[in-house]
């Protein structure tokens, strides 16, 4: 159980430093090369994210839970030829796509991004390609192992060096035209992809049991078995991923059209659309990279609990998760809601879109559990059911736009309320397939000390910000008040046991205290 806790503790601060470290990136690309740079290298990061999809294929995912199944018998042989297929899968997907990438780029500049400019960012994020399809495959060995440090250090290293390296290459660039400014923010991607791609293989050398080149034409040709194992669990969740890009390719021409019929003139509805997606669900998606690190600890820890046939264990982890996502989770509620308007005005300079933030952060409760939900339901071999779960709720959204948006009195609000019905609609189904399959307990008493931990939170950061603090200026007012919220919640979930101390003990400065007086 400690090796879950401890890679779920070590994902959770590398992701916060990370997410950090990423916003710190945005501005610096924002300020050397401004609106219209931005915009070019905007345009060409859906293609490297598209590519990066396709090249893992999923994989990450199934190569962590088939290692950690074959870690639990002591299979070594196993999982040698896991990653000799993986690696052979990637190499050939990289082989098709890094010359693909180049060819094509003439035309997706000039036809389709209806921008030349865009041609050079194009190329300078191909030679992505190769370089994620090895390190993908690295990186889901080494959590299907559950060691996650070297993952955690690899995607740390890659922010590092994109942020050391994008002024550079971006100044160094800008005289010769803001494409080539906006090439070399690109290729900074590429070389901070790299320097995490040798960190990785030095981990692996470091660590590994294997001799992966021993054999390995013998390992490939025998590997039919391995191909379509992987493949039972990658090809849904790569299906689950490009149903969730295209319904997000749909969303705004469904709203635009809605809003249309709705008698929302088109510069206000695109106006409007930029407040909800641009800046209300950025915020209410920022804190779930504490919930993608549950995510990524629970598929290697229920996969190899599944494979020692320990029903019990399964259902304990999985009852931890939700606890877990249930306190992280209400503590993003609170504050978001609470907050909303400071810090969308902090943040953005504007608070025309706090109402979307109010109106929605009740039903994000639930898109905190939704990560961890799905990490099981890939454990329990039944990717194929989480992405039809995703397949219904990027359908019903689209219908609920289409229906909610028409209506006049409702407008844009209606878009963010069909985002909440599909966020809700998902979870529920992801939850209710996983109860078919193994035996779950529900202890209601959990989630009402949860509500109330949540409202006396909530209360107490209200009073703290219109009362305690109104004389100070606002940045200082709402951190006072957030800290005095945290402080609550925390003390709150401490005295009605929602945090357990063995949970406690796996965070550092918490753990230290733990030993300290164990000594004693």
């Amino acid at each position: 159980m400690s090796k879950f806790l401890q890679g779920t503790m070590i994902l959770i601060v590398a992701g916060l430093i990370t997410r950090a470290l990423g916003f710190v990136n945005r501005i610096v690309v924002a300020r050397v090369i401004g609106e219209e740079g931005v915009g070019l290298y905007m345009m060409a990061m859906p293609t490297l994210v598209l590519a990066i999809t396709i090249t893992q294929m999923g994989l990450p995912v199934a190569i962590s839970k088939l290692v950690a199944e074959a870690e639990a018998v002591g299979d070594r042989q196993k999982v040698k030829k896991i990653l000799v297929v993986s690696l052979t899968i990637t190499s050939i997907l990289s082989v098709i796509f890094f010359p693909t990438m180049i060819l094509l780029a003439p035309f997706l500049s000039r036809t389709l991004f209806t921008d030349p400019r865009t041609y050079y960012p194009l190329i300078a994020i191909a030679p992505v390609v190769p370089i994620i399809a090895v390190s993908s495959v690295l990186r889901g060995y080494f959590q299907g192992k559950q060691q996650m440090k070297p993952y955690a250090y690899s995607q740390l290293l890659e922010q590092i060096v994109r942020i050391s390296l994008i002024a550079y290459c971006t100044k160094a660039l800008l005289p010769y035209g803001i494409e080539y400014a906006a090439a070399g923010a690109m290729f900074s991607s590429v070389i901070g992809e790299f320097m995490s791609l040798l960190y990785l293989l030095y981990m692996f050398k470091l660590k590994k049991s294997i001799k992966l080149r021993t054999k390995f034409i013998q390992y490939v040709k025998a590997g039919k078995e391995t191909f379509a194992s992987l493949m039972r669990i990658a090809l849904p969740t790569t299906g689950s991923r490009l149903i969730g890009s295209l319904s997000w390719f749909l969303e705004p021409i469904v709203v635009a059209n809605s809003l249309a019929m709705a008698g929302v003139a088109t510069t206000l509805a695109t106006k409007q659309y930029g407040q909800l997606t641009g800046y209300a669900l950025p915020l209410l998606m920022l804190p779930s990279f504490i919930t993608y690190s549950l995510s990524t600890s629970l598929v290697p820890a229920i996969s190899e609990a599944m494979a020692q046939k320990q029903t019990l264990l399964v259902e304990h982890r999985i009852q931890q998760a939700m606890r877990l996502s249930l306190v992280t989770g209400g503590l993003s509620v609170v504050v978001l809601y609470v907050f909303a308007e400071p810090l969308m005005q902090l943040m953005y300079g504007t608070s025309e879109a706090t109402i979307f933030v109010k109106v929605m952060a009740p039903f994000f409760l639930f898109y905190y559990f939704q990560g961890p939900l799905q990490a099981v339901l890939q454990a329990l071999d039944l990717a194929k059911a989480a992405m039809t779960n995703s397949l219904i709720g990027a359908a019903v959204k689209i219908v609920c736009i289409f229906a909610l948006a028409t209506q006049p009195s409702l407008g844009i609000m209606g878009a963010a309320l069909a985002v909440a019905i599909n966020t809700v609609l998902v979870t529920l189904l992801h939850f209710a397939t996983i109860i078919k399959v193994v035996s779950y307990s529900i202890y209601p008493l959990e989630y009402v000390k949860a509500c109330l931990s949540i409202t006396i939170a909530g209360i107490s950061g209200y009073i703290s910000f219109h009362h305690s603090f109104f004389m100070f200026p606002l940045p200082i007012r709402t951190l006072a008040s957030i800290t005095v919220t945290t402080i609550v919640y925390l003390l709150l979930l401490i005295i009605f046991q929602l945090v357990k101390r063995e949970e406690l003990a796996h965070i550092p400065a918490i753990g230290a205290f733990f030993a300290k007086k164990n000594r004693k």
